[in-house]
């Protein structure tokens, strides 16, 4: 029995490559983020600060929220590149929108202004330049598409807004804000909720950037069709 595929040539199986792919970015967000974590306890930047000031601190940033959603996206593709289900897909699409501003903007507007050395260097490495590229790009390549619908979008949207809303509300307590441009003790709330909206509005827009490419882009999941001859 031979199998052809019509009109084509025969399709190759992309799986093993898929999980390699995502295998690798889950061990590098791993390691950089975890490794983070630990020099954030033990060489603070503040040492004034207590333990579970830090903590809150580190998770509190949207950089390594970024990188744990992307990390929660991919590890159940290493396993089946073509997972799908409810819940997974708001996961990924948010991990897809925060990764890329994170790599965005760092390569932007923060590294001119930030030299890290030693250890540091290499976990930056890994979550703002590595993780965006590797996460984005392997979206490209293995997809799985479709898996961005109108419901989706509004449901990622909810996780930025929702970090929004958490760092206001620790900063009207401790004054601490992990960004400038919505620092509301430097510049008044006109001032941050007018850069926070702009935030807000660039979320919606990559959304549906993504979601327009999502269904642009041949769709992973569709059965080849096959002729039987001999």
């Amino acid at each position: 029995m031979i199998r052809c595929v019509t009109g084509t040539t025969p399709a190759v199986d992309r799986a093993p490559t898929a999980r390699l792919w995502w295998a690798a970015l889950a061990a590098v967000v791993a390691v950089s983020v975890g490794t983070e974590f630990v020099l954030h306890l033990v060489d603070p930047e503040d040492a004034s600060l207590g333990v579970v000031e830090r903590v809150v601190r580190f998770f509190s940033y949207f950089t390594v929220q970024s990188n744990l959603l992307v990390l929660a996206a991919v590890i159940p593709l290493v396993r089946n590149p073509l997972h799908d289900g409810p819940v997974w897909r708001v996961v990924r699409l948010a991990s897809l929108l925060g990764i890329t501003i994170t790599g965005i903007v760092y390569a932007v507007v923060l590294a001119p202004l930030y030299d890290p050395e030693g250890l540091k260097a290499w976990t930056n490495a890994g979550e703002h330049y590595v993780s965006p590229v590797m996460a984005v790009l392997g979206w490209l390549l293995f997809g799985p598409r479709p898996r961005i619908t109108t419901a989706v979008v509004g449901r990622a949207l909810l996780w930025p807004v929702a970090w929004i809303a958490w760092i206001l509300a620790q900063g009207t307590v401790t004054d601490w804000y992990p960004y400038d441009f919505m620092d509301v003790a430097a510049h008044g709330y006109a001032v941050a909720l007018r850069n926070l909206a702009f935030v807000v509005l660039l979320a919606l827009a990559f959304l549906l950037l993504f979601r327009f490419v999502d269904r642009r882009l041949p769709a992973t999941d569709a059965p080849e069709p096959l002729v039987h001859a001999g």
